[in-house]
């Protein structure tokens, strides 16, 4: 038995899946293009990830109104690809740089929840 999926929490689906998206494509540029040279697979990689995430914010903003789905997409790919850079490439972890991503947060929970 399977239940029924309404149009909303499958467009936020897509909303949160485009966001993750988002993470590749700096991510991969990043890795594309470094001391060591042009990396094609990485620069192709970030383009996929372009064109999912895109897709994916196009049809999450035909029900979402576009303001919040671009600014929580947006979000999501800010505050996921921060915590790669600090991950992946040892970027600074302050104090301040983390309350000022937690912010970002904030304002992605407070439109999920006035939307």
């Amino acid at each position: 038995m399977s239940l029924p999926i309404d149009s909303l929490t499958l467009a936020w689906t897509a909303l949160l899946i485009a966001g993750v998206f988002e993470w590749g494509w700096p991510v991969g540029l990043k890795l594309g293009w470094s001391a060591t040279g042009k990396h094609s697979g990485w620069i192709v990689f970030s383009v996929a990830c372009m064109l999912v995430s895109g897709a994916l914010l196009l049809y999450a903003q035909t029900i979402i109104a576009i303001g919040t789905a671009y600014a929580v997409w947006t979000g999501i790919g800010a505050v996921g690809t921060f915590f790669l850079g600090v991950l992946m490439f040892g970027e600074a972890a302050t104090l301040k740089r983390f309350f000022f991503v937690g912010m970002i947060v904030v304002g992605i929970a407070g439109l999920k929840l006035v939307s």
